[in-house]
């Protein structure tokens, strides 16, 4: 008897540990499909979806085109979801407007902040404004807003990580953009060919800044994932480098 109870409790406090473990991951994280909602902004040539929340400004010459969305709060995580991937999938069930098999993916370039038209986006709601392009390859357009399955995906990007310089001789200020892998960027270094590493603040979407003078040094980065992969990608500008200037590194993310 005492076996059996204990071998009870063994597999109660087991699926209580799962229990737990399914519920800490963050709506923004999850692998497995979830279900949210979505609409459409920007136009018919998603003209209005450049620049955002989330820096990348013209998003042609940053790579992410129209396959874009902007996110609730409860998926942005103040930005530190920024250039992640999802698929998406509009359910059947849950709209006559959809179109049957259909699936896409698209990366996070911008945030749909609350008290937007119709509500969608107010907190805790899980929201995708997709680009008009992307929503009407899902559903028909007529539907405004249609119930989706989501989950995050790994973000296939050619080329390597893309930095651009901003700021000047005593402030650095970067925007990194074109992250493969879990495309989304929690943490990021940079370092000069005489220095050591300096840790780099989130300022506001893709981001980063710190207070250091490396003019005239070769740059590295060291960048973080929200998932915790980490590289360093070194020698990624010349010591002539300038501020306004994009610098490729050979290497990504996968």
């Amino acid at each position: 008897m005492a076996i059996m109870v204990r071998a009870l409790l063994s597999t109660l406090l087991l699926m209580c540990f799962e229990a737990a473990r399914v519920l800490s991951l963050e709506a923004w994280a999850v692998t497995d499909w979830d279900e949210a909602t979505a609409t459409f902004y920007g136009g018919q040539d998603a003209s209005g979806t450049m620049g955002g929340a989330c820096g990348y400004g013209n998003l042609y010459s940053t790579g992410y085109g129209v396959q874009s969305t902007a996110l609730s709060n409860a998926l942005l995580n103040n930005g530190l979801t920024c250039g992640a991937c999802f698929a998406l999938q509009c359910r059947l069930d849950g709209s006559k407007w959809c179109y049957p098999g259909m699936e896409i993916v698209v990366t996070a370039t911008n945030a749909c902040p609350p008290g937007s038209e119709g509500g969608w986006c107010d907190p805790p709601k899980l929201h995708f404004d997709l680009a008009f392009p992307m929503f009407s390859q899902l559903a028909q357009p007529v539907a405004g807003v249609i119930p989706v399955n989501y989950k995050r995906v790994p973000c296939q990007k050619q080329g390597g990580l893309r930095f651009t310089m901003h700021g000047n001789p005593w402030f650095d200020y970067v925007l990194v953009y074109n992250v493969g892998g879990m495309g989304a960027v929690c943490g990021v270094a940079i370092k000069g060919e005489r220095t050591d590493w300096f840790p780099m603040s989130q300022n506001w979407g893709q981001y980063w800044s710190a207070s250091s003078n490396l003019v005239g040094q070769a740059l590295s980065f060291q960048v973080r994932l929200c998932g915790g992969n980490t590289q360093e990608f070194y020698n990624v500008a010349p010591s002539n480098w300038g501020f306004g200037q994009t610098f490729e590194a050979d290497n990504n993310f996968y």
